[in-house]
């Protein structure tokens, strides 16, 4: 039986923004609300709503994508029988046309072991056997392909099928990751390293969430936005309708239509292929919450809001005068030999003070970065540079890489590293760390603290058997201090990281690390002054650059550990609860 392939858009003169939806079911999903819906009708609504993009994700099944496609071969086939109806003529005219004007994706919605939802993406193209091909080998019995069931036995785990559906040609994304059947395991008692392993997956491609307009601290976007030392890779948050019915429930505002949440997406031109290229790329402005009768979505002042951070920082001036490029040259090589990270030139970290922009002269800032980061970066770094806008105020963004080939330089001689949301010159010891990734050396896993439960049986110190709590993921502790010809030598653990630097004094110390030693010398820890909860607890917490730092303490075999600086990125289980009581 022959598919008739949609034509390629025209490529456009330049990259534009486009409307898609791609989490939409049809009656074929046994789980459908309005069992009368016809494929066309979808479609039709598709294009009523003003989308470019969808796609059809029946649950482990592609009987509804399969059903449009037989009945335009059976139209076609009466056509050119000369037996087509009048009114056969006009649907087969009307599919044509919506064809041409939307692009259709093929595709899936999987139910792996446990439950787990996710959505496999083909392009249109691509036949139905294939994909009931691949369904079968991910373990959907052959006589449920043509179900619709959310539920379809023990099938394959999560990465299992991350990996099959990527080697396929598909786009793989996790449906409502935040919701039920998410991937991030939210309201589960199972999480930590398998959350970790289902989002950060590199056969992953984006995170379907339902928060996407939701800028607080605690949207699942602003969660996997990198700042977070157990999440380093930065994942692409997008929306999707998840309808299954043609319009919103009149009943229940909860069950969406087609079109009722909606992603705009930057693309060179209307195809899959282009699709894929800004789903797996790194730019993460070229995706957005689509907002009908509203002003779309700033990216920027999104950024701008949630602040300073590992991955990203902000540059109201470019100039040589006062120091301001250099900065800016500091935080490049320093994204470049931490986790990467994305610069703001034109643009205060003060969310709300106006953009002053670049003037008339963002190309000129442009190409000005890209010979001083040619020249004065070592070895060679690509560094993405472009114009975006903010409030009608045109900045200039730079897409710095987590570099392959550590440690790069300022001006040959100048390392630099990424704390927090500070750029300091790396120590000794940092630099070692650099030398060994650059080698290839396996660093990407640090060595835990010695009182983690990870570490717990090289470790004499802790009682057989006895339940810790891992210590907070940022800030940092003192771990040993010794006194050489009057001056205190200190040895610094980064939380994290894991990595330890030895021999810092207080002239010496980055900030953070100068408030540690500060407190421990001038402000020691009064254990019943502490606000315990079992046997950790809050020693102090204060405000620091619009972000609450907290000081806290952890007793093990009545030894005193004190983390100093943690922020919220760094609170997890019971800490989290410890500062939320």
């Amino acid at each position: 039986m022959t598919r008739r392939k949609r034509s390629k858009k025209k490529v456009q003169p330049s990259a534009q923004w486009y409307k898609m939806d791609l989490h939409i079911h049809t009656p074929a999903s046994a789980d459908y609300q309005q069992k009368n819906v016809t494929g066309l009708e979808i479609l039709q609504e598709a294009e009523r709503r003003g989308l470019n993009i969808i796609a059809f994700t029946d649950h482990n099944t592609v009987a509804g994508y399969k059903h449009i496609l037989d009945e335009i071969d059976d139209l076609e086939l009466l056509k050119r029988l000369n037996r087509l109806k009048p009114e056969e003529e006009k649907k087969l005219q009307e599919y044509r046309r919506l064809q041409e004007e939307i692009l259709l994706l093929t595709g899936f919605e999987f139910t792996t072991t446990f439950g787990f939802h996710i959505l496999g993406l083909f392009p249109p193209e691509t036949s139905v056997r294939e994909l009931e091909f691949l369904l079968l080998q991910m373990n959907v019995p052959a006589d449920k392909l043509d179900d619709g069931a959310t539920e379809v036995g023990a099938t394959v785990d999560v990465l299992t099928a991350y990996q099959m559906i990527a080697e396929a040609g598909g786009l793989v994304i996790a449906a409502h990751a935040n919701s039920s059947h998410g991937v991030a395991l939210q309201g589960l008692r199972f999480g930590g390293q398998t959350r970790i392993a289902f989002t950060q997956d590199p056969n992953l491609h984006a995170l379907e969430v339902t928060d996407l307009e939701k800028v607080d601290k605690k949207s699942t976007a602003r969660f996997f936005d990198g700042s977070k030392p157990e999440y380093p890779r930065r994942m692409r948050c997008i929306q999707g309708s998840d309808a299954h019915r043609l319009t919103r429930d009149p009943g229940n505002a909860r069950n969406l239509g087609v079109g009722d949440r909606v992603t705009e997406i930057l693309l060179d031109e209307l195809s899959f292929e282009a699709l894929r290229d800004v789903l797996t790329g790194d730019d993460f402005a070229r995706t957005r919450p689509y907002r009908a009768e509203a002003r779309p979505f700033d990216y920027i002042q999104a950024a701008r809001e949630e602040g300073p951070n590992i991955v990203q920082d902000f540059h109201e001036r470019f100039s040589r005068r006062g120091g301001f490029l250099d900065a800016i040259m500091a935080d490049v090589c320093a994204f470049a030999n931490t986790n990467g990270g994305t610069l703001y030139i034109g643009v205060s970290t003060d969310a709300k003070a106006a953009p002053v922009g670049l003037g008339n002269s963002p190309t000129r800032v442009i190409n000005a970065l890209k010979t001083e980061i040619e020249t004065r970066i070592t070895p060679m770094l690509p560094v993405a540079i472009d114009v975006q806008e903010t409030q009608n105020v045109k900045i200039v963004r730079l897409v710095v890489p987590r570099g392959d080939n550590p440690p790069y330089a300022l001006d040959e001689s100048q390392i630099y590293i990424r704390s927090e949301a500070e750029t300091t010159p790396a120590v000794r010891d940092e630099i070692v760390e650099l030398v060994k990734r650059g080698l290839g050396e396996n660093t990407a896993v640090p060595t835990p603290p010695p009182h983690s439960p990870t570490a717990e049986a090289a470790n004499p110190l802790l009682e057989p058997g006895k339940a810790l709590v891992e210590p907070p993921r940022t800030g940092v502790e003192i771990a040993a201090v010794e006194k050489r010809n009057n001056v205190r030598y200190y040895t610094m653990r980064d939380l994290r990281n894991g990595s330890v630097v030895s021999n810092v004094t207080r002239n010496s110390a980055r900030r953070l690390w100068r408030y540690a030693i500060d407190e421990a010398e001038n402000n020691p820890v009064k254990p019943h002054q502490v606000r315990w909860m079992g046997d950790i607890g809050v020693w102090k917490q204060r405000e620091y650059n619009a972000q609450m730092r907290y000081d806290l303490v952890q007793k093990i075999n009545d030894e005193l550990h004190i983390y100093y600086g943690v922020t919220e990125e760094g609170l997890h289980g019971a800490w989290a609860a410890l500062i939320g009581d």
